[in-house]
């Protein structure tokens, strides 16, 4: 009896190494798209974040290519800033690519980032029309 029973916690003790060896490859590439998704939404975060740091820079009177400049510092590597003014009315655009991490990887594709912020303009301090 006792020997039935060693053989039988010996193939149990197999079978959690087999599990954990198809295991741990599976929760790498989990953990590795877990990790993607979080730089891309940072990514995303600093997109809007350049987009409106821009249109408000011209909305207050600075040079739309200051202005450019200043967005292009906030944004992620990839992402480009135009700025464009209608009126009353500042639209700044943000947009680029996002590679993928590559490597083995590789089936994790890169994401276009894009966003857009309207300001209004500022008045000039003098009362006059901006």
């Amino acid at each position: 009896m006792s020997t039935g029973w060693r053989r039988r916690r010996g193939r149990q003790r197999g079978a959690v190494t087999a599990e954990l060896v198809v295991g741990l490859p599976v929760l790498l590439v989990v953990t590795v798209g877990l990790v993607w998704l979080l730089a891309v939404g940072a990514a995303q975060i600093r997109t809007v974040d350049a987009a409106r740091e821009a249109a408000r820079a011209v909305a207050r009177g600075d040079d739309p290519g200051a202005a450019t400049a200043v967005g292009d510092r906030v944004a992620p590597d990839g992402v480009s800033v135009s700025v464009g003014r209608d009126g009353t009315h500042v639209v700044a655009r943000a947009s680029g690519r996002m590679e993928g991490p590559g490597g083995l990887f590789g089936f994790l594709s890169g994401v276009r980032l894009e966003a857009e912020a309207i300001a209004l303009v500022e008045e000039s301090g003098d009362g006059g029309t901006p």
